[in-house]
């Protein structure tokens, strides 16, 4: 996904300079995400959102040394980003983003323990004090940090209400006899106790209550306790979607909370919509049928195995389908089994959002990663799913079960064969399949309360602007 904010600093200069703040008119935001894509893109969405909502703010937006170089690089043709808003690094001093998958819980233990003293030294050496900080739910550390500063904090949950309320009712499930539990025994078992949640199965649950997960479980209950030492609580949420939850999210925690609605990109695709891409693959996508393509991304950090891999491979190219493969570098592998650019295209890497738009696409084959799936409401694009980690399994029970736009294709350690996938594909592209047409006909209204509730006086839009005006004001 693009970014169109250029680079400003070179790596770790904590100074703002260069801007006139008029006395006090500006309110400081310092924005810090988790280090990784699938936060670091919504903390920045939401900073490009609040700029467009207000002239009066600043934002510093903290990242690693190493996602400095990724984001300058991948903005290098982008235009310049607007004089209230400035990139900076802290020291490398936790695992590269590159093979964070192969070690997980070591990578989550360097982020909890190592970041906080380079972090609080770059507050300490800003030239405009910060009004707030907004940081993703996962860096619990950094209430401490805010509170010891009488800086004002905003926690941003970067998952769904459902993952939330799971994580914050995990006393209920210890209670029940829930955990711990061998998900290959008792994983079609029912928890229907949590408040608010729909009736769910074990083995729907996020991943961190089994395996290698545990090992991250204590630093997700710490930071979940921590949000109620904060001043805001920003949900990635719509709360048409998700309002059960939400009713039970907004009396278990103590600060205000704030549906602002999925970070993505959705402000970009007006001026997008004005000139003619020059990717190749939009020209492939033009040439191609109306709801015809299936488009196949799993994400940015973990995938399938490779045995399981090779069989979607092989059973993508017996479907006959055309799609739109995302390969994350690896195109040589896909091209050695054989699949033919005749049938499809593959691409490293794409602006997924604006592919999800197109008319030709047809059904998203997804990992369930929440801005994945939320791209796809947005969209109105029926998914098929294939959760791997963490909160893609609840995310792919709540398009499969509650909202019903997607079908599961792999779940668990199932294993399926080409034959299998293959049928799957076919079946789910048949536009004259009666299943789809309802499927299609469910993710286009699913779609249109995505577009109402971001736009002007939505229910997320005034969320949104409820919360600026908090902290212009604090």
């Amino acid at each position: 996904m693009s970014m169109d904010y250029g680079p400003i600093l070179k790596s770790c200069k904590p100074q703002i300079s260069g801007i006139s703040y008029e006395g006090n008119k500006h309110r400081h935001v310092v924005a810090m995400p988790y280090p990784g894509r699938g936060h670091i893109n919504p903390m920045l969405n939401l900073c490009k959102l609040l700029l467009l909502k207000s002239n009066n703010l600043f934002i510093t937006f903290v990242v690693t040394e190493e996602w400095l170089g990724f984001l300058s690089a991948e903005a290098h043709d982008q235009p310049p980003p607007p004089p209230n808003f400035q990139l900076v690094s802290l020291p490398q001093v936790i695992p590269s983003e590159i093979g964070r998958g192969k070690n997980f819980p070591a990578f989550v233990e360097a982020v909890s323990t190592k970041l906080q003293a380079p972090f609080e030294r770059l507050l300490d050496g800003l030239e405009l004090a910060p009004s707030v900080i907004v940081y993703d739910m996962i860096l619990g550390w950094v209430v401490e940090v805010g509170n010891e500063r009488n800086i004002a904090v905003a926690t941003l949950n970067t998952f769904s209400a459902s993952f939330l309320s799971i994580i914050s009712n995990f006393d209920l499930l210890v209670q029940h006899g829930h955990f711990p539990v061998d998900v290959s025994e008792r994983g079609d078992e029912i928890v229907d106790y949590i408040p608010g949640l729909p009736p769910t199965k074990i083995a729907d649950f996020p991943t961190i209550f089994q395996g290698d997960g545990r090992k991250t479980l204590n630093t997700f209950l710490k930071s979940v306790s921590s949000i109620n030492n904060t001043q805001f609580l920003l949900s990635t949420s719509i709360y048409e979607f998700e309002h059960q939850l939400i009713h039970f999210l907004t009396r278990n925690f103590t600060p205000p909370l704030y549906n602002i609605g999925p970070m993505i990109p959705y402000f970009n695709l007006p001026k997008q919509k004005q000139t003619s891409s020059s990717n190749d693959y939009f020209q492939w996508l033009d040439s191609q049928p109306k709801k015809s393509v299936l488009y196949i991304s799993q994400g940015s950090f973990l995938s399938a195995s490779n045995d399981q891999i090779h069989e979607i491979i092989e059973g993508i190219k017996l479907s006959n389908v055309p799609f739109l493969w995302v390969t994350r570098g690896d195109t040589q592998r896909y091209k050695e089994v054989g699949i033919s650019d005749k049938i499809g295209c593959l691409v490293p890497w794409c602006d997924q959002l604006k592919v999800l738009c197109h008319s030709s696409i047809g059904g998203f084959w997804t990992h369930c990663g929440w801005n994945s799936t939320s791209e796809a409401m947005y969209a109105g694009v029926p998914m098929l799913t294939c959760p791997i980690f963490w909160d893609q399994f609840p995310n792919s029970k709540f398009l499969v079960d509650d909202l019903k736009i997607g079908w599961r294709v792999l779940k668990n350690d199932d294993m399926k064969t080409r034959e299998e996938i293959a049928q799957i594909v076919r079946k789910f592209m048949d536009s004259e399949n009666e299943e789809r047409k309802e499927m299609v006909r469910r993710a286009e209204e699913v779609r249109d309360t995505f577009h109402k509730a971001i736009a002007n006086g939505g229910s997320a839009a005034s969320d949104l602007d409820a919360f600026v005006n908090k902290i212009l004001f604090i």
